[in-house]
């Protein structure tokens, strides 16, 4: 059977924006110039919707675009060509002090966890409140509260070094979900742990999307996108193919 590629319509009828997608790539093209000044293109005709809501899958070797397309949708990456919009923010009219209110709106979640070393889990998730200017008690307590929905209560004054990875990726998740997102990215979040432990965090992803967040997870790792299995789309040369999770 051939892969359908997913097209956003010019002709289609303009939606209300309560009914818009959450998520709109309209023919992107995206690269970026490697350590030694060559020129890589990882996407030269993107297009995807993602409802309110939705968890998909973003699959495709190393080096393929995935982490590229993320950085489209909370704009640390701007298209050469095409529109990304997600919300009400598009690529082409945002202006960058407007980006900081983008990325409200998204949680992020990465390989490599990105905690700050000398700082206790609930300052690490506190941390992401005091960026969008929050203060005073209810820091903490949204803080503690994030924690206790990954399992992580227990392990609020440790600090990274303290933690095993599973710990360290829930703190991460903790500090994505503490301000509420309608969208959660996650970038090869199970990438650096074992089976069992990569099992317990993807269980933990689906809940959070379960409860209502929209969810577009980059990963290579086939074994979880057919355990919990969602709509998959694969990068293949530059474009997006929605693939069957069971061909896989």
């Amino acid at each position: 059977m051939e892969p359908v590629v997913e097209r956003v319509s010019d002709a289609a009828p303009q939606p209300t924006p309560r009914e818009r997608p959450l998520v709109e790539l309209r023919n992107v093209a995206a690269g970026y110039t490697d350590p030694s000044g060559a020129r890589v293109d990882v996407a030269t005709d993107l297009n995807l919707t993602l409802k309110r809501g939705e968890m998909a899958y973003l699959i495709g070797p190393t080096g393929s675009g995935k982490s590229t397309l993320l950085k489209l949708l909370y704009m640390d990456v701007k298209p050469e060509y095409g529109v990304v919009r997600v919300g009400p923010y598009q690529s082409d009219a945002t202006k960058e002090r407007d980006i900081p209110h983008l990325r409200r709106m998204l949680g992020v979640v990465f390989q490599d966890f990105k905690l700050l070393p000398d700082r206790s889990a609930v300052e690490n998730v506190s941390f992401a409140l005091h960026a969008t200017g929050k203060r005073g008690k209810v820091v903490r307590q949204k803080a503690l509260q994030a924690l206790a929905e990954v399992g992580l209560s227990h392990r609020a004054k440790a600090r990274p070094s303290e933690m095993s990875g599973g710990e360290q990726q829930r703190a991460c998740i903790a500090r994505a979900l503490v301000n509420d997102p309608v969208l959660l990215l996650a970038d090869e979040p199970t990438g650096n742990l074992d089976p069992r432990v990569a099992d317990e965090i993807q269980g933990l992803l689906v809940k959070v999307h379960r409860q209502g967040m929209a969810l577009l997870m980059a990963t290579h790792d086939y074994r979880l996108v057919k355990a919990f299995p969602a709509r998959t789309l694969a990068l293949v040369r530059g474009r997006l193919v929605e693939v069957d999770p069971d061909s896989l």
